[in-house]
């Protein structure tokens, strides 16, 4: 049993969109009432609500404002439940000595979702696209496609860029067909999105598509746009739109081009390995304090936003589930205690100074050169494969891969 996300378009007609509005606006201002009591109290009383009374009067708000009486009581419950999770981190983070945060009220356009505990919705025969049944607006047409058959646990409705989409949770069995045979490694990086390296010797590349770098002059055009108008006027609402779409389609290509790349890996291969990155810390600024300030910080910040330009934890995250669901193995290397990209898969001497650049790697013991990258996907393999930290196989000495520079 696995449990995945999917996504459907809706197209629901003009006066059920109003409604769609409508409703979003009322899970809104329910938020923001919430959120106002909850501060409200502790000011008073020096402790907050909790969820339970909270949501026990419901039914006295349901007695005295009838538009809410259209809302699924669950629907509401959940809204309720969103504030709480929000708090329950604060008070999480303000006990580890984090910056809190303190749940702040959202405004409409911040406020871009609700949710549906018990989904009426209908798939059609073929499998793909069917219609949703909400409460108050109808029967509304939707398209998208779930591999999966199961139980549907939560949905979401989600208003986003002018579109309404529905968000589906589904507890089932994932199953990808695939005749995979081969065992890999997977180097990733900026300079090459991934570096795979097969168990025969055979290495390919993937290109860095770069989107932000290849979008930043128009993206840079489209915002000078947004800030010479005047906020809230029509010609504003227009830039903003036309930046938020230019946005949408970016996320979209990369999003797209991920799951075909990380579907065409789990089909190919039985085996798949990649070290373990902690990309909140590979992306850390190097800003620093007033007091010591960091060195290289506008380079670093470069650095960083090619870095989340690749979005690696996405894609990691598809190779690793995609794999798992055609039943292939995906192991993990531990990259502090290999440390692929600076042993030597020949010698197997390890140190810095073999990484004469980023991507060159020359070993300072043997001589053995090739690129950081590739080396590192070797290494990885190796590992991977239990071939031991003391022996290459030959699969690899007979190859011009490991030869001496």
């Amino acid at each position: 049993m696995a449990i995945r996300k999917y996504t459907y378009k809706l197209y629901p007609k003009s006066k059920q969109s109003d409604a769609l509005l409508g409703q979003l606006r009322l899970h809104q201002q329910l938020y923001n009432a919430a959120l106002q009591e909850r501060i409200e109290a502790y000011r008073k009383c020096g402790k907050t609500i909790s969820y339970n009374e909270q949501q026990a009067s419901l039914t006295t708000i349901r007695a005295e404002l009838t538009e809410y009486k259209a809302l699924p009581c669950t629907s509401k419950r959940m809204t309720l439940r969103r504030l709480d999770k929000a708090f329950k981190a604060f008070f999480r983070r303000v006990k580890k000595g984090e910056s809190p945060g303190l749940p702040r009220f959202k405004s409409i356009n911040r406020f871009s979702s609700f949710e549906l505990l018990e989904p009426k919705f209908i798939h059609n025969e073929s499998g793909g696209h069917g219609r949703l049944f909400v409460p108050g607006v109808g029967h509304i047409k939707a398209r998208g496609q779930c591999r999966i058959t199961g139980k549907i646990k939560t949905s979401q409705i989600q208003y986003k860029h002018g579109q309404w989409w529905l968000s589906l949770t589904v507890d089932g069995d994932a199953i990808r067909n695939t005749s995979a045979s081969k065992a890999c490694a997977i180097d990733w990086g900026v300079a090459h999105l991934l570096t795979i390296v097969e168990d025969d010797g055979r290495i390919e590349h993937i290109p860095n598509p770069r989107y932000y770098r290849n979008g930043k002059e128009k993206q840079d055009r489209l915002q000078r746009s947004v800030s010479t108008k005047k906020r809230g006027s029509n010609g504003w609402k227009k830039a903003c739109k036309q930046l938020s779409t230019f946005k949408r389609k970016q996320a979209s290509q990369r999003k797209d081009a991920q799951h075909k790349l990380s579907n065409k890996i789990a089909c190919r291969y039985a085996l798949v390995a990649m070290e373990s990155l902690q990309i909140k810390n590979m992306s850390r600024s190097s800003r620093g304090s007033a007091e010591t300030p960091g060195k290289n910080v506008k380079q670093k910040s470069g650095l960083n936003r090619e870095i989340l330009d690749t979005a690696p934890a996405s894609l990691i995250s598809m190779i690793r589930y995609k794999a798992e669901e055609a039943g292939n193995e995906f192991v993990e290397i531990p990259t502090k205690k290999l440390k692929p990209s600076q042993r030597c898969p020949k010698c197997l001497h390890t140190t810095k100074d073999n990484r004469k650049s980023q991507a060159d790697f020359t070993c300072v013991s043997c001589g053995y050169r090739e690129n950081a990258d590739v080396v590192s996907g070797i290494n990885s393999l190796l590992w991977a494969l239990g071939l031991g930290q003391e022996c290459v196989p030959e699969v690899y000495t007979s190859k011009p891969l490991l030869s001496a520079a």
